[in-house]
């Protein structure tokens, strides 16, 4: 009987053992337990960072470390290394450890010791990233701190001396700054993707200014050797920029030179025609029109000068002109010979002491009135607007402008300004010269037209006066060499 009880009681000391060591075994896990549950889980993540097994300080050190870290800039060749802080970037750590916390504490204690007991890992969770940008701050920095020291300017095309050609310019480079914007602001809020490729535009090169222009065409006359007058205008039919200057064998003089206006004239009487034509144009009208400007036919603009008024259609003329404000354009005869002279007309232009052309006293001009008008006729084409619109509402239609420009267009002659542009290049122009009666010898002309080209539509108005003679072949192909220059000028290209 004291054996069996001797066994018994070695069996409760056993018993007490065990339950002591699952006591302390249990214990101990719990400690364990609640150091982990003090941490967060493995696989939490915040704001793309791993930080299963920190606590919530050494969680905070490593989203502070990972969006510290610079961004790399990668402008074409060059690389910028920018702090987070340029931007204005801050991370909202407080409220990110917060969020990740609770979803820590969301599972009751026992339950989660359980869990851990039974060696089942807890759900692993993600906080998204909270955090700000200064946009403007950020857009600062792009501005003044990359494209100020890395954006590239374009440089200008410049004239080739003793050419017609300008030397091609170099594109630059400009930074899209509202694209970067979007990218530097995509990258600083990944702990991983810290590279941005900058989007930069390309800037073409500027034309040159006119006032490169007008030395071009300066070095075109001298080359020339050409020892007579010229005068020429250019209006840019895009933003009306004019250019204008005189030039008096090497020397530059004032513009505004009165000029024979020849059969330049014509366009005037086109316009005054028109004006007091009602729609549609008569066919007797538009084939005196035809013959007028295509052929230059003398005695069809007679003609139509005398459907303003029979004997004094030259004045009725002279009055439009002088009311679309051009003081030193007039006509004050017919062209039959013989025809009397109607009224002699003093201008600023046939005032000047400093230099005469010579100008006929029946039909005057000057470049620039002449390339005016042609301007008037382009905008009330396009736009049925212009001066012809504000002087005489509702008298000359876009219509009738299309017309007119039709028949300058229909004035193919291949020479003179025509001759310096490509051949499919569209022209309207009308040109004019005087053959002197006694001597057989020309000594002025004139040539005004629109062109229109891919780099821009303008006017060219160019005339010439020689006191001897103007001999056509070098005479054309100064005209061609002028207008060759000027349409390299808004297509930049070479001979």
């Amino acid at each position: 009987m004291r054996r069996r009880g001797s066994d018994f009681s070695m069996l409760r000391w056993v018993a007490l053992v065990l339950i002591i060591l699952a006591f302390v075994l249990t214990v101990t896990q719990l400690v364990r337990y609640s150091r982990l549950r003090s941490n967060f889980p493995i696989g939490t993540v915040i704001a793309g960072v791993p930080v299963g097994g920190l606590s919530t300080q050494q969680a905070a050190d490593r989203l502070v470390q990972a969006y510290g870290m610079p961004i790399e800039l990668r402008y074409a060749d060059a690389r910028i290394l920018m702090k987070p802080s340029s931007a204005g970037f801050q991370l909202d750590l407080a409220a990110m450890i917060a969020a990740a916390d609770q979803q820590r504490t969301n599972q009751p204690f026992w339950q989660g010791f359980w869990n851990y007991l039974w060696n089942q890992q807890p759900t692993s969770s993600s906080t998204p990233l909270s955090a700000r940008v200064d946009e403007k701050q950020l857009r600062a920095y792009l501005k003044n701190e990359i494209a100020a020291r890395y954006d590239t300017p374009p440089t200008v095309s410049m004239p080739v001396p003793g050419s017609t050609a300008f030397s091609p310019g170099r594109p630059g480079t400009q930074l899209d700054i509202e694209r970067a914007v979007l990218l530097v602001t995509d990258a600083l809020r990944s702990p991983t993707r810290r590279t941005v490729n900058l989007t930069l535009g390309t800037v073409d090169p500027a034309r040159p200014s006119f006032q490169n222009l007008q030395v071009m065409l300066e070095q075109v006359l001298s080359a020339s050797g050409f020892d007579g007058a010229a005068e020429i205008y250019l209006l840019d039919l895009q933003n009306g920029q004019e250019l204008r200057f005189a030039w008096d064998n090497g020397t530059v003089i004032p513009a505004d030179i009165a000029f024979s206006a020849d059969s330049t004239i014509k366009i005037p009487v086109m316009i005054s025609v028109y004006r007091r034509t009602a729609e549609p144009t008569p066919a007797s009208v538009v084939s005196a029109m035809q013959a007028m400007i295509e052929r230059s036919d003398n005695d069809s603009t007679d003609a139509l000068m005398r459907t303003l008024e029979t004997n004094l259609g030259p004045l009725i003329l002279t009055d439009d002109v002088k009311a679309l404000g051009l003081q030193n354009t007039f006509i004050a005869g017919y062209f039959a010979i013989g025809s009397p002279l109607l009224q002699r007309f003093v201008t600023p232009a046939n005032s000047r002491t400093d230099f005469s052309a010579d100008p006929d006293v029946y039909n005057q001009t000057t470049p620039t009135e002449m390339g005016q008008l042609l301007g008037d006729i382009y905008q009330c084409s396009t736009t049925s607007g212009g001066t012809f619109a504000a002087v005489w509402p509702g008298e000359i239609s876009s219509e009738e402008c299309k017309a007119m420009l039709n028949y300058l267009f229909n004035n193919n002659i291949a020479v003179l300004l025509q001759a310096g542009v490509p051949e499919t290049t569209r022209v309207g122009h009308k040109h004019g010269w005087a053959i002197d009666p006694i001597q057989g010898v020309m000594r002025s002309s004139g040539d005004v037209a629109i062109i229109y080209t891919p780099g821009g539509n303008y006017v060219l108005s160019v005339f010439m006066y020689h006191p001897v003679q103007l001999v056509f072949d070098p005479m054309n192909k100064l005209y061609a060499d002028i207008s060759r220059s000027v349409y390299n000028y808004y297509n930049l290209t070479g001979n």
